[in-house]
């Protein structure tokens, strides 16, 4: 009976697997694996909110597996200790896995393939599983990956996305030990308000997303800065997982979701482009892309009331406070958070990349840290001084103040527009709300940042 190894890592589905196929065409019978590394968890990167979500997931998997007549094989340790051993024991002679593109990833391939041959054992590595259009299959003429968005995305819709698969009918797997699956009520420190995990979840918020015209991919075009409407499709943590395909939902979108599908599909492609540029640049998520020559300033009690959503900016605590209670917060409102921290407190980029990374339930690292260097303006922005007004910004996508109300509690009593700029109120009513002064004039911090850019 010929085995091979599936190996999961950041695609924990079985819908749109092409690695999972694959796998099952090409053996008698399949070890779905799963490997829980120690190894991320000391280097900073097992936060909470994932662990709990990963637990959703693994249990999701392995319900979708038993259905197929197999389960999942949990094992503990180094992963390619782990995968070896597997390989052992079964008589694999083939492993599968989905391409990675983090200096993790790439580094697990080539030890894993290294180890690998020498038990006669083949690596198959998979493109086109953990994003809609692979790193690398469009770059320009003259470089190995594309440093602006809008050249990217042209290449892009014209190269075209492969077909999706079906999920297998059966998973016969071989008798193997295997660790119990780990438990997301086990986890400690997760958000009071962190969403289910699971591939069953994803495609259940998937399916109503599509189909609600009036708050879900209808909205998405109209009000897509609306920050209390919340038109997101809230699928990023699935997308993070993988237990939602990105082929899959770029082709739903166009089928299912009418003329707004367009603005979504181009969301996804700004995914796949911050993961073309990371696999060019490895080094982008810990170091400038394009350095500006920047001192930043590291003033620890104004970076802790970012934090703690206590910077005296509505709009600005309102999302990180969000982000405290769900592990999640819109796109807008990261935005707006991240060009707080680095264009008015001037503050380094990796300080709050590295604090999103701790909370955010989709922290991906070529999303969270290449956006956050686009805000910075040390990244790919064409427009790298650009400031956004918290104040303009609160007007815009919070006209009502809603969405502050929500999160701010302090301040739900006001009115708009004074509960976006309370400081202006008079003494009395100013002494009766327990909320911060701005910790910086919006204008200071404007020019203090122009200032150390040379711009002023």
């Amino acid at each position: 009976m010929s085995v091979a190894v599936m190996l999961f890592t950041s695609d924990l589905r079985l819908h749109d697997q092409p690695a999972l196929r694959a796998a099952v065409r090409g053996a008698d019978a399949v070890v779905p694996l799963f490997v829980l590394d120690p190894g991320i968890r000391r280097a900073g990167f097992d936060a909470p909110n994932r662990r709990a979500f990963l637990a959703d997931c693994l249990a999701s998997l392995d319900a979708g597996l038993h259905e197929r007549g197999g389960r999942l094989v949990v094992r503990i340790g180094g992963v390619v200790e782990q995968v070896c051993r597997v390989v052992v024991e079964s008589g694999a002679r083939s492993v599968h896995i989905a391409a990675g593109f983090s200096a993790y990833a790439v580094r697990r391939e080539e030890r894993l393939r290294e180890a690998l041959t020498a038990l006669r054992c083949v690596l198959h590595v998979h493109d086109g599983v953990s994003t809609a259009l692979p790193p690398g299959q469009v770059a320009p003429a003259d470089r190995d990956h594309f440093a602006v968005f809008a050249t990217y995305f042209t290449s892009w819709q014209a190269a075209g996305l492969r077909e999706t698969v079906a999920a297998p009918d059966s998973v016969p797997v071989p008798e193997l030990a295997g660790h119990p699956l780990p438990k997301r009520t086990a986890v400690t420190g997760v958000s009071p308000g962190l969403a289910k995990g699971g591939e069953r979840e994803g495609r259940r918020r998937l399916s109503a997303w599509l189909a609600d015209g009036s708050a879900g991919i209808g909205a998405y075009e109209e009000r897509p800065k609306d920050l209390a409407g919340d038109a997101s499709s809230r699928l990023s943590p699935h997308l993070h997982f993988g237990t939602l395909s990105a082929t899959e939902l770029v082709h739903r979108a166009r089928r299912e979701g009418g003329p707004a599908a367009d603005a979504f599909v181009r969301q996804l492609a700004w995914r796949d482009f911050h993961h073309q540029v990371l696999a060019a640049r490895p080094d982008a998520a810990h170091a400038d892309y394009r350095a500006r020559g920047d001192h930043w300033r590291g003033d620890e009690k104004e970076i802790d009331a970012w934090k703690g959503g206590r910077t005296g900016c509505p709009i600005v605590d309102a999302a990180m406070r969000h982000l405290l209670y769900e592990g999640w917060m819109p796109g807008r409102g990261r935005l707006l958070a991240a060009s707080y921290l680095t264009k008015t407190l001037y503050v380094d980029w990796r300080i709050g990349a590295r604090h999103f990374l701790d909370l955010l339930v989709d922290g991906d690292i070529a999303d969270n840290q290449l956006n956050w260097q686009w805000v910075a303006g040390t990244g790919t922005d064409t427009r790298p001084n650009r400031v956004l007004d918290p104040l303009a910004q609160a007007k815009r996508i919070d006209p009502h103040g809603d969405y502050v109300r929500r999160w701010v509690p302090e301040l739900a009593h006001l009115a708009a527009p004074a509960i976006h700029q309370p400081w202006k109120l008079d003494g009395l009513d100013r002494a009766r709300l327990d909320y911060p002064d701005p910790l910086v004039d919006q204008a200071e911090g404007r020019a203090r940042f122009e200032r150390a850019r040379g711009l002023g």
